[in-house]
């Protein structure tokens, strides 16, 4: 039985929402929160450009069968207008041994008529060590 999908009143939640099902390993969770367009997109590090629900719900399905990942965003940057929104957040990754490493996430939301959904999710490992302090404001 498929359930419901929530009205989400904004990007940020949705996002809170997406962080909250990585770490549970919620598959199905973290897939009600795309939007219900086929042209939806993710990549995952290193990985090829996934098009679609099947493709992603698969790349999810592999990637958290083993259970939860531990990543916490930090260091938001946000640009945002009554139809859209853009995130770029440093993600914190902590493997089960402890390794800490961060990655580079760019996640783009679309406000659709069941509320903010996301559309685009993408991330890069991220050379060196984590950023210390904010981003800068003005990117270019």
């Amino acid at each position: 039985m498929k359930r419901e999908k929530q009205l989400i009143g904004t990007a940020a939640e949705v996002e809170a929402a997406f962080y909250e099902a990585l770490n549970r390993g919620d598959v199905d969770g973290l897939m009600e929160l795309w939007a219900d367009d086929e042209e939806i997109i993710c990549v995952h590090p290193g990985g090829p450009r996934l098009h679609g629900h099947a493709a992603i719900h698969a790349s999810w399905e592999a990637i958290l069968e083993r259970g939860g990942l531990q990543i916490r965003p930090s260091q938001l940057h946000t640009s945002h207008n009554m139809m859209s929104a853009v995130h770029s957040v440093v993600e914190g990754v902590t493997s089960s041994g402890g390794d800490a490493a961060h990655l580079i996430a760019t996640n783009v939301y679309m406000k659709t008529p069941a509320g903010w959904r996301m559309v685009s999710h993408h991330v890069s490992v991220a050379p060196g060590p984590v950023p210390a302090g904010a981003l800068p404001t003005n990117l270019h």
